[in-house]
């Protein structure tokens, strides 16, 4: 039984400086943001709290997050990147983990991929944002198309490991990349270089909130994860789940963690 948000105690809280959280079915409910769940962020972000939406959505969308929402910045397409607004410019920047020569390249290896998945896999589908992706294939199995057997996820995971791809599943795609990221690692980078803090050593200031199978590195390493309540719908899937769970899904469940957060530091 994993203990519920609101056991987390007071004192621990009270030194929380900030939020990682994931999107999809995070901080969404059924594709949607709740009102809840940004009002949340405002209020978290007018506490004083660091901001950072951690997700396998694609350098597009970033773009647009980073620039308009009340946010620290943003790592994209499961670590390959992180975006942020420069303070004194008021200008978007960009740090990629690769230049963008061996993105290109990676890019026609991952090319291959995606022919053999879709030959392969019927009812799978390139997502419908993978034209504003930067450094990997996104394969829809649920968000626009009729949902996947497991069977069939694991099936797409498969062909990306054959071609020595790394590969996580979220809560509707399949992604799949070349390089040794993930969340985790560029999240710590993103620590380092922003705010020249060693995450390794600061992580228990930090909440993490997500509910998939590709947050598990987020949820193994930080000792204050949050799932919203639908990661128990991936749970039979997954090594590591969070060390707390909200009673609500999505939105309102990130929410309902922002909530906890304010109101033990007394906002």
């Amino acid at each position: 039984m994993i203990p519920s948000v609101s056991t987390i105690r007071q004192d621990v809280v009270h030194h929380f400086c900030g939020v990682f959280f994931d999107i999809d079915d995070t901080f969404t409910t059924k594709g949607k943001i709740p009102s809840a769940a940004f009002d949340a962020l405002w209020r978290l972000k007018n506490s004083g709290i660091k901001l950072v939406p951690i997700t396998g959505r694609p350098a597009g969308w970033c773009d647009h997050i980073a620039r308009m929402w009340p946010v620290d910045g943003v790592v994209g397409e499961n670590g390959a990147f992180y975006f942020w607004m420069d303070e004194n410019e008021g200008k978007l920047s960009k740090r990629f983990l690769d230049p963008e020569e061996v993105r290109r390249t990676k890019r026609h290896q991952l090319d291959v991929i995606r022919e053999q998945i879709l030959a392969s896999v019927p009812g799978a589908a390139v997502s419908s944002d993978q034209p504003y992706r930067e450094t990997d294939l996104a394969i829809d199995f649920t968000e626009d198309v009729p949902t996947l057997e497991w069977k069939d996820i694991e099936k797409i995971c498969r062909i990306f490991e054959q071609h020595g791809a790394q590969y996580k599943i979220s809560s509707i795609h399949v992604n799949g990349w070349f390089g040794r990221y993930d969340k985790l690692s560029m999240t710590k980078q993103f620590v380092q270089e922003r705010w020249n803090m060693d995450l390794d050593t600061v992580k228990n200031r930090f909440v993490f909130c997500g509910d998939s199978p590709n947050d598990e590195p987020m949820f193994a390493y930080f000792p204050y994860s949050a799932g919203v309540r639908n990661v128990l719908l991936c749970a039979d899937h997954m090594i590591h789940l969070p060390a707390f769970i909200a009673d609500s899904d999505g939105g309102q469940g990130f929410a309902e963690i922002a909530d906890v957060i304010l109101q033990c530091r007394g906002r």
